[in-house]
């Protein structure tokens, strides 16, 4: 390095300005902002491995359980105008359709991504789905002998179980899709009945992860709740074990659930945002989310991953279609919320 010397001999103060400048250049990283609704416990390591492959460090912004999904969709939605998120990574996929309509997501095309099933993502490329989850019932096997178990999101209604099963509060996360779902496929009256029945029989929780605990905790004898929240249950040792619902003739079949990404358009870190993209839909890398602790149902056609629940090919699943669900989410949220905002 050339080095220029002053008249008034202040060459070792402008090699220290140099050199603070020089560290500064190292100091600053490429970084990316992660609004993630799946539990920080399944989606922290990960992001952990994408940092550690590429050297972008990730900041993540999650919501509370109570709130989780709509919280950070509301929050996606207020800062259209200057976005603090680059990606999101949703537990769900209602709410990346509600963003996708308002044009708040970017489209990116992505050959990996292209090969997913058609009915978990978007046509226009805004958004992927990618390692699934299934509602179903968690049920506590000393409370209840195999013959007496539940075999219906119905049962949720039943005065047998009266004050003995629970629900999460439906008003966020996969149990608000799950509703909204509903009032697509019974219309809006039955749906309605239903939520009403549900109130005067369940216990209304914060969230899929706390139903899994009263059951376990032997608190419930049963409760709807997520595979992921269960297998937790399950791989701890409680005496608990899964029901998919609704699985006889005339039935509804098993609701599944896929995690959805989607890049935030105008966002500041565009490269290393559609670069993390890119990385999650990786088979690879849903893979991890199989063989984890959340056991996520693979959705990629080159997966290799042996799933530890049952998937849409082993069980019967729920007929549902995602994007009329987002159209009656307006009509199925205020409804919910006028039922279910003060229910504990």
């Amino acid at each position: 390095m050339a080095v220029v010397r002053y008249a008034n001999g202040s060459m070792a103060t402008m090699l220290c300005v140099l050199s603070l400048v020089a560290g500064c250049k190292k100091q600053a990283s490429p970084k990316i902002v992660v609004y993630t609704a799946l539990d920080e416990v399944f989606s922290q390591p990960v992001l952990d491995g994408f940092t550690k492959e590429t050297g972008i460090e990730v900041l993540t912004k999650a919501d509370t359980e109570s709130t989780k999904t709509v919280g950070l969709a509301e929050a996606i939605i207020a800062e259209r105008d200057r976005p603090r998120c680059d990606l999101f990574w949703n537990n769900e996929v209602l709410h990346i359709i509600r963003l996708q309509r308002q044009g708040l997501l970017e489209p990116v095309s992505l050959p990996e991504g292209e090969k997913y099933p058609t009915q978990y993502r978007s046509s226009d490329g805004t958004w992927y789905g990618f390692a699934a989850r299934a509602r179903v019932l968690i049920v506590n096997t000393r409370k209840l002998g195999e013959s007496r178990r539940p075999k219906s999101i119905q049962d949720l209604t039943d005065p047998l179980y009266r004050d003995q099963c629970g629900i999460a509060k439906p008003l966020a996360g996969t149990t608000a899709t799950h509703a909204a779902c509903l009032f697509i496929t019974w219309g809006d009256e039955e749906a309605k009945r239903f939520f009403q029945k549900v109130k005067a029989n369940a216990h209304i929780l914060s969230g899929n992860r706390d139903v899994a605990r009263r059951v376990a905790s032997g608190a419930l004898a049963f409760g709807l709740t997520d595979t992921d929240d269960a297998m937790v249950e399950i791989d701890a040792g409680s005496p608990v074990a899964i029901v998919y619902p609704d699985q006889g003739e005339g039935q509804l079949g098993t609701l599944f659930i896929p995690n959805t990404l989607a890049t935030i358009k105008g966002s500041a870190h565009q490269p290393q945002a559609q670069q993390l993209l890119a990385y999650l839909l990786q088979p690879s890398v849903e893979e991890l989310l199989v063989r984890g602790p959340s056991a996520q149902i693979p959705l990629h056609p080159d997966s290799t991953a042996k799933p530890r629940v049952e998937t849409p090919e082993t069980v019967k699943a729920m007929d549902v279609d995602f994007d009329a669900a987002a159209d009656k989410w307006d009509v199925a949220y205020d409804f919910l919320r006028d039922e279910f905002a003060s229910a504990k």
